[in-house]
């Protein structure tokens, strides 16, 4: 790692060429709601997936859609929302029939101008959190009320599962605005900015952790795991799509890409990499993988972070208590949410699916029971493709070891 003397002349480190709004970081300033009148045919679709889904035609809706060129996209929010309304197509005509009757082939009127938009923005062609959260919201009335674009069916509970993770990376925002504020006071020594910075930006998480508690009042469980989760899966590592899926008219060979993650938030790797939180090869692959997933001017700045003086060497040749105490304080905070996260997938996830399985076991004639309609072959994975539980435990712990050694024996004596 570089050294923490630098040219006192260097530019300073800014957020200005990342993508990156002062007011929401990395969520895109109010997304358009419409596009040009030529893309109706899109909107008109987009708009209505939940209720086209729950009544079967979503499929043939699909089908008959005119092949539409996208030269017409011209603005960097018209392509968004453009990614964004193909995006939750694509998901509803996979999956509308479940895992047990999935589709090899998605047809050209989908797929090519899918193909093209997600090129155009350097984004895959399925559902990211970069679309699903960050572009997909409104304000509903002058109060400042959220509502979503595009939903996916689950009725309130999406609504709640997306407008609460765009709350989480509301209360992240903070803390992204100073991360240049504590890198360039490593650069030049200035101890009271590192102070300053890290302060805020560990009331932030603490902030992040309070918006996630949300999900267990506006998402119900059941809901999420029985009907919700498939459409956020992907056709990598799936056995319900072992093959993955052909774009027709892009390739003629299967193309695989994983679902929706919290492990695309740019968020948690720039507080990683700020931190200098170590991950293990099998973890830290999978995390840099599913930096594939977000747009590349996200990715670019967590890239950019990795790169700059280390924080953690810089807290301990200082030697100062306040100072110390101000990282380990970060540190905490950033494990009470890895760890209150690993309480919510429990929730979400491990605990549906011990349900489900108690429920094939017994036999049960269960169709009243929302969860028995989950697919099978997702039980211990995350919609990202992660063997989930282990993965999260593994991570948290890894955040655990970059407290400085006195905090790390001390909460080991805590644990």
């Amino acid at each position: 790692m570089a050294s923490a003397k630098t040219d006192q002349t260097e530019a300073l480190f800014s957020l200005e060429s990342y993508h990156v709004s002062e007011e929401l970081g990395f969520i895109l300033p109010d997304p358009l709601q419409e596009l040009p009148p030529y893309y109706q045919p899109w909107m008109d679709i987009a708009l209505k997936i939940p209720e086209l889904a729950q009544s079967h035609e979503l499929r043939s809706r699909i089908n008959k859609m005119p092949l539409l060129s996208s030269k017409f996209l011209q603005k960097h929010k018209e392509l968004r929302l453009a990614h964004l309304a193909l995006t939750m197509m694509t998901m509803g005509y996979v999956w509308e029939e479940g895992e047990k009757d999935t589709v090899e082939i998605l047809p050209r009127s989908l797929a090519v101008p899918y193909w093209e938009v997600s090129q155009r923005l350097g984004l895959p062609p399925i559902i990211t959190h970069a679309d699903a959260v960050l572009a997909n919201w409104k304000r509903k009335d002058p109060d400042g009320n959220l509502e979503l674009l595009v939903s996916l069916p689950g009725g309130e509970s999406a609504r709640g599962f997306f407008l609460v993770t765009l709350l989480v990376e509301l209360a992240g925002v903070p803390a992204v605005k100073n991360i240049p504020t504590v890198i360039n006071g490593v650069r030049c020594g200035d101890t009271e900015a590192v102070a300053r910075g890290l302060e805020i930006i560990s009331r932030s998480i603490e902030d992040m952790t309070d918006a996630l508690k949300l999900m267990q009042v506006h998402v119900d469980p059941s809901v999420f795991y029985g009907i919700m989760r498939i459409y956020l899966s992907g056709w990598k590592d799936n056995p319900c799509m072992p093959k993955g899926l052909v774009y027709e008219g892009v390739q003629a060979a299967p193309m695989r890409y994983s679902g929706g993650s919290a492990a695309q938030s740019s968020l948690l790797h720039c507080f990683d990499e700020l931190l200098g939180v170590k991950h293990d090869p099998k973890s830290a692959s999978f995390l840099i993988y599913m930096r594939d997933y977000m747009p590349p001017l996200h990715k670019k700045l967590i890239n950019d972070i990795s790169l700059q003086p280390s924080l953690r060497s810089f807290v301990q040749q200082q030697d100062r208590k306040d100072l110390n105490n101000v990282f380990d304080l970060c540190v905490k905070k950033l494990l009470a949410l890895r760890s209150y996260h690993i309480n919510v997938v429990s929730r979400f996830i491990t605990v549906p699916a011990a349900r489900a399985r108690q429920l094939r076991d017994q036999n049960h004639n269960s169709d009243g029971e929302m969860i028995s309609r989950a697919p099978t072959a997702l039980e211990e994975r995350g919609t990202g493709g992660s063997s989930i539980m282990s993965f999260l435990k593994t991570v948290r712990d890894q955040t655990k070891d970059t407290l400085l050694p006195e905090a790390s024996k001390e909460i080991k004596h805590h644990s």
